[in-house]
């Protein structure tokens, strides 16, 4: 399958960012193994520019997924995968960036064993553990390799993960953050590249209008508004994403957090704009594409000379490694750390650092088994979002408001309901497919079946606490 031709000039530039972002990976790795909070959150002095740049780069990485949408349904790529989570982003900034950084402490699994016990903590790091998952990311790592090598899936993939596992394992955070700034900067460069020689070479207006369809250029894309509303509710993954949370807690203060947040979001919102301005030449320029996820990498062949090519080429490869290596360390802390530790007693600096390095390893294994057990990206997006959001959203956000938590126990099983009911759910869906199409229990998606068992079982809980709380009931500690 390969797709971009290269020459010397663009091989060479590929090799000089693969062995500079192990450099940066490297460098000072014996100072990251110091200990546990330099491993993990490298001190807790991450500054504005670090925040913005690990955030950003680490958020974004579905890239083949982007250009595949835009190509399709046009200006409704910011619609389904901008707007929303910028929404929601800054939720999180307002409503809890402050409240995360004040709890001084180290995961996402750390606050449910402080706010509620044990056993709820064990589920809630299984359950953290998965929305990690760097699967999605590590395939599209490998098709990327794929295109311009033409090697089979299995080969790219192992690669692909030993390039993004190494240093991780060996710097932890740090390594993370140190190889984000770099990340940040290429993969708005290789965008403005191909822009660069799109709007030279066939201006912006009319040709765009001339030569796309006209649903491309209105908010839909031609689908309906209950299609668009879906992915509103699929952004709530934003409150629960464990990225948002490390980096928050590894921040120099709240106020650097909080304004992380929304300097992100202005990122986001201007990279979104050239990837979709990208999508949208490709549909023009190859308007009989068979393999839309492939939108980017033909639209380069075609365009782009060489050095201008391999500069977009890892540009892409940035925002996928990015958030690869992110998520790899953070889904290894959560194993390593949150699970391992936990069970075995051992939390002193040398066996959490080496249990999580434990963690990253494991996590590579786990999630090439995924890739290969769902070889789309946009299946691992759905299977992960749909099993783990519901169970984890009112949990942890409630975690965050005392005023609005229920007992550890209630918590326990409202997790525990919220992940069945949306795996049964999406099982049934599946079992009962026509033409490979799956028919969901009463045609209600699988993740809205995990969100009302979860609040079926919060509204008792609130119910009895609002009802104690009253005027003349037996006052409480806020916990039903």
């Amino acid at each position: 399958m390969t797709l971009l031709q290269f020459s010397p000039a663009d091989w060479l530039i590929v090799a000089a960012y693969l062995l500079f972002l192990l450099f940066l990976g490297f460098r000072g790795s014996a100072l990251s193994r110091g200990t546990q909070e330099e491993y993990i959150l490298g001190g807790r002095m991450l500054t504005l520019p670090g925040f913005v740049a690990a955030l950003v780069s680490t958020w974004y990485g579905g890239i083949l997924g982007v250009g595949e949408f835009s190509y399709l349904y046009g200006i409704a790529n910011w619609f389904v995968f901008g707007l929303p989570y910028y929404i929601f982003a800054m939720v999180f900034a307002v409503f809890f960036a402050r409240k995360v950084r004040d709890t001084g402490l180290y995961s996402i699994p750390d606050q449910l064993y402080a706010r509620y016990d044990r056993k709820t903590g064990l589920l809630g790091s299984v359950l953290v553990f998965f929305n990690s998952s760097p699967a999605p990311y590590i395939l599209m790592l490998a098709v990327l390799l794929q295109v311009v090598t033409g090697w089979p899936l299995f080969p790219s993939l192992l690669i692909g993960t030993a390039v993004s596992v190494i240093y991780v394992y060996a710097g932890g955070f740090r390594s993370v953050v140190r190889t984000d700034l770099l990340q940040f900067l290429l993969m708005f460069g290789g965008f403005f590249v191909l822009l660069s020689f799109l709007i030279l070479d066939y201006g912006l207006l009319p040709f765009l209008t001339d030569h796309l369809p006209d649903d491309h250029l209105t908010v839909t894309g031609g689908n309906s508004w209950q299609y668009i509303l879906v992915w509103f509710f699929i952004a709530l993954w934003t409150l629960v994403a464990p990225q948002f949370h490390q980096f928050t807690l590894s921040a120099k203060s709240p106020r650097i957090a909080q304004r992380g947040i929304v300097v992100s979001v202005a990122c986001w919102f201007v990279f979104d704009s050239i990837t979709t301005l990208s999508g949208l030449y490709a549909r023009a320029l190859l308007p009989a594409l068979g393999q839309p996820s492939m939108a980017y990498p033909l639209l380069a062949e075609q365009t782009l000379p060489a050095i201008a090519k391999g500069i977009f080429y890892v540009g892409m490869l940035a925002t996928v490694m990015s958030t690869t290596d992110g998520l790899t360390f953070i889904a290894g802390l959560t194993a390593g750390r949150d699970i391992l530790a936990t069970l075995t007693g051992r939390r002193d600096d040398r066996s959490v650092t080496r249990y999580t390095q434990y963690g990253v390893l494991f996590t590579a294994v786990i999630s090439i088994a995924g890739v290969l057990l769902f070889p789309s990206v946009i299946s691992l997006w759905y299977v992960i979002g749909t099993l783990f959001i519901p169970a984890l959203l009112l949990p942890l956000a409630a975690s965050y408001y005392p005023q609005l938590t229920v007992s550890a126990s209630r918590t326990f099983w409202a997790m525990l309901t919220g992940f069945l009911v949306s795996l049964l759910a999406l099982l049934a869906g599946r079992l009962a497919s026509v033409d490979g199409e799956p028919r969901y229990p009463f045609g209600i998606e699988p993740m809205y079946d995990g969100l009302a068992a979860t609040l079926g079982i919060y509204l008792p809980g609130w119910l009895r606490r609002k009802k104690k709380n009253a005027p003349g009931g037996m006052r409480s500690d806020g916990r039903a």
